[in-house]
């Protein structure tokens, strides 16, 4: 299988703006969960590499040329590897590693590392990452988001914590490249019930209201 350039995943990326992050304890539900989220219409997903089995899962739905999938909670060189070897054209960490950064360079992958204020954001950027995850959140992610791309525009802000089903739009105006679900897609109660309709609903109302929000963008 021919793979997509580092470039064409981040271009992907960007078109694609919202990302199902799945973390849980449970290889089957994780991967029933996704199933229910792709369903809904998430064509970029997450494994965390917390879950048990999680190359696995990356490799199984890698399989599918649909989708653009990526490994989160990535902390070091020797997981980066393992996880681009499984099929993860991206890859995500809580914490800016250089030599995280670096592997996925040479790897030619996308990364995303973890930063929190301007400083790192910056820092993280000229050490070669393509995206900055925002983490944790802040009290008001669109007008953090904002208030940083004024002096730093050039920075690609990709935030997790602190996005809400009804909060991602606003923060994808405020600048945002992208922004990505993890509870407010796979809600607690929902994985622990394993209601995957519930879920799948969540995502097509997520994908839906991302919809009507660029059809309104592009009318004004």
């Amino acid at each position: 299988m021919t793979h997509a350039t580092r470039q064409e995943t981040a271009s992907r990326i960007r078109a694609l703006q919202i990302s199902a992050i799945v973390r849980t304890n449970d290889e089957g539900l994780a991967r029933d969960a996704m199933r229910a989220a792709v369903q809904g219409g998430f064509r970029t997903v997450e494994f965390t590499l917390t879950t048990p089995r999680a190359m696995a899962l990356i490799a199984e739905f890698a399989d599918d040329t649909a989708l653009l999938v990526g490994a989160g909670t990535v902390m070091t060189s020797e997981q980066a590897r393992h996880a681009v070897d499984a099929g993860a054209r991206f890859l995500v960490s809580p914490i800016c590693d250089p030599q995280v950064i670096a592997t996925a360079n040479e790897l030619g992958v996308v990364v995303i590392p973890g930063t929190f204020t301007p400083t790192e954001m910056t820092q993280a950027h000229r050490a070669g990452a393509d995206f900055v995850k925002l983490f944790p959140a802040h009290a008001n992610t669109a007008d953090f988001v904002r208030s940083v791309l004024g002096p730093l525009p050039f920075l690609n802000i990709f935030p997790t914590a602190g996005i809400t089903v009804d909060n991602f739009v606003e923060v994808l105006r405020a600048g945002a490249t992208g922004v990505g679900f993890v509870r407010p897609l796979f809600d607690p109660a929902l994985m622990r019930d394993r209601d995957f309709p519930a879920i799948e609903a969540r995502a097509r109302d997520i994908h839906q209201r991302l919809e009507r929000a660029r059809a309104n963008d592009l009318a004004r």
